[in-house]
C-alpha cells in the first residue's frame, strides 16, 4: 500500500512540476492565438482555398498557423472549409498548420525540449504539408473527394469562435472593450476545448515517468543505429500517440518523457506529428467524411508523418542540429519551484488568465445547448417564455428550438443580435 501511495504522490508531484514549467507559456500562447483569431480577418482568404496549387495551400497553411492549436478545433474548422468548397489539399494543409506551426506549441516545446525541437516542429510541419500535397492523389481520388464533401455538408454545422465584426484599426482595437471581449471569448473557448487534453497530457507524463527507462527499453525506443532503427522509431512514435488519446499541446509533456527515456529525435518528431490521427479524432473524421475517405486520409497522414520525420531527422543530422550529449534527467524534465523568473512569469500568467476570464464573465452568457461562453452583444439571441437565451451559433439555436417545440415555441421566434458573430466553426 505504501508503494502505491508513493507512486501516486510522485506521479501527481511530477505532473504539477511540469505544468509549473510551462504555465506562463500556455497562457501567453493562448492569449496571442486569441488575438489573432479575433482581430485578423479571414473572409477574403476563405474564398481562395478551393484549389490545390501552391498558392491555395500556402494560404491555408497561413490561416492554420494563425488559428487555435486545438486538434479538435482544427479538424472542425477544416471540415467547415471543406464543406464550403475548399479542396482536400487546402483543408488538410490547414489541419497540419494549425497543430504544428502555432506559436504556443513552439514555445512549450522550447521550454521542455529545447529550441532544436521547436525548429524541427516548424520545419516538419512545412515538410508534411508539402508531402501531403504531393501524395494526395495516390490516396484520394477526385470522385472520393466529391463524395466526402457531400457527406461533410450533411454533417452538423458545429459551434463558432467569435471574431471581431467591427471594422476597427489595430490601434482602436487596443482600447476597445468590445474587441478585447472577442479576444477573451476566444481565449476561454480554446481553454474549454483543451484543458482536458492538457491535464491528461501532464498526468500521463508524470505517471509514465515513474516507470523508468527499463519500460522504454522494452518498447525498443532506444537508439539502435542505422536506417532500421530510425524507421522503427518513427513507426512506434505515432503508435504511442494514437494509443495515448492525447493530442495538441497535451502531447508535449509526454514527448519530453519519451526523449528522456531514450526515443530517438525522429521518434519524438513522429510522436508529435501524430496528434491528428489519435483514435477519438479518427472517429470524428468518420462522422464528418464517411469511412472510405477517413481510411484514406488517415493512411495518407501516417505515411506523411513517417516520411517527414525521417526527412527532418536527416536534415538535422547533416547540419549537426540534433541535440547531443546526455539526455535530460527526470529532474531536468519536471523542474522545480523556486524564486526565479518562472515564478514572476507564472504569476503574470495567472493575472492575464484571470483578467480574460473575468471579462467573459462580465460580458458573457452560457449557451444553454453546448455550454460555451458567448458575448451577449454579439451572440445569436432568442427571446422565449419571458427569458433571453444566447447561443454561439445557429446550430445551437436550432437544437434548442427543436427541444422546445413541445412547448409550442414558434420556429421563427429568433431575435438576432445587432452584430452576430462571423467566426469560423470549431
Amino acid at each position: 500500500m505504501t508503494d502505491v501511495l508513493d507512486v501516486l504522490w510522485h506521479g501527481l508531484r511530477d505532473s504539477f512540476l511540469m505544468a509549473w514549467e510551462v504555465w506562463w507559456a500556455l497562457v501567453f500562447g493562448f492569449a496571442i492565438s486569441a488575438v489573432v483569431q479575433a482581430w485578423v480577418p479571414r473572409e477574403r482568404i476563405l474564398s481562395t482555398l478551393s484549389g490545390s496549387g501552391p498558392k491555395p495551400v500556402a494560404l491555408a497553411t497561413g490561416l492554420g498557423a494563425a488559428s487555435s492549436s486545438c486538434s479538435y478545433a482544427a479538424i472542425a474548422i477544416a471540415k467547415s472549409l471543406f464543406a464550403k468548397g475548399a479542396s482536400s489539399a487546402t483543408s488538410l494543409a490547414f489541419q497540419f498548420a494549425s497543430t504544428n506551426l502555432v506559436w504556443e506549441l513552439g514555445l512549450v516545446l522550447w521550454l521542455l525540449l529545447g529550441w532544436q525541437f521547436t525548429l524541427a516542429e516548424y520545419v516538419g510541419g512545412i515538410v508534411m504539408i508539402a508531402l501531403m500535397t504531393i501524395f494526395l492523389r495516390a490516396f484520394v481520388s477526385p470522385r472520393l473527394e466529391v463524395e466526402a464533401r457531400e457527406h461533410a455538408q450533411q454533417a452538423d454545422a458545429g459551434h463558432q469562435h467569435h471574431a471581431a465584426g467591427e471594422q476597427l484599426s489595430w490601434r482602436e482595437r487596443l482600447t476597445s472593450v468590445s474587441a478585447w471581449s472577442d479576444v477573451a471569448h476566444n481565449f476561454r473557448a480554446d481553454w474549454q476545448m483543451l484543458y482536458r487534453e492538457i491535464t491528461v497530457g501532464f498526468l500521463l507524463a508524470g505517471f509514465i515517468a515513474q516507470l523508468g527507462n527499463g519500460f522504454f527499453n522494452g518498447l525498443f525506443l532506444r537508439h539502435t543505429g542505422g536506417v532500421l532503427g530510425a524507421i522503427e522509431n518513427v513507426i512506434v512514435g505515432p503508435l504511442i500517440a494514437v494509443l495515448s488519446f492525447v493530442c495538441s499541446i497535451g502531447n508535449v509533456p509526454l514527448a519530453a518523457v519519451l526523449w528522456s527515456g531514450g526515443i530517438s529525435f525522429a521518434g519524438v518528431l513522429a510522436f508529435l506529428f501524430a496528434d491528428l490521427i489519435v483514435l477519438p479524432i479518427i472517429l470524428i473524421y468518420r462522422k464528418y467524411y464517411g469511412t472510405r475517405y477517413t481510411m484514406r486520409i488517415v493512411a495518407l497522414m501516417f505515411v506523411t508523418i513517417v516520411v517527414a520525420a525521417l526527412i527532418v531527422d536527416g536534415l538535422f543530422s547533416a547540419t549537426g542540429l540534433i541535440p547531443s550529449g546526455p539526455r535530460p534527467s527526470r529532474a531536468d524534465v519536471f523542474g522545480k519551484i523556486a524564486v526565479d523568473y518562472k515564478l514572476v512569469l507564472n504569476i503574470l500568467g495567472l493575472v492575464v488568465f484571470a483578467a480574460l476570464l473575468w471579462l467573459t464573465q462580465r460580458r458573457g452568457e452560457s449557451d444553454p445547448v453546448c455550454g460555451m461562453k458567448v458575448d451577449r452583444a454579439k451572440a445569436v439571441r432568442l427571446d422565449f417564455a419571458g427569458e433571453t437565451f444566447y447561443f454561439c451559433s445557429e446550430h445551437c439555436l436550432h437544437a434548442f428550438q427543436a427541444d422546445a417545440r413541445g412547448a409550442d415555441m414558434p420556429a421563427s421566434g429568433r431575435t438576432p443580435a445587432p452584430h452576430a458573430p462571423r467566426g469560423l466553426a470549431h
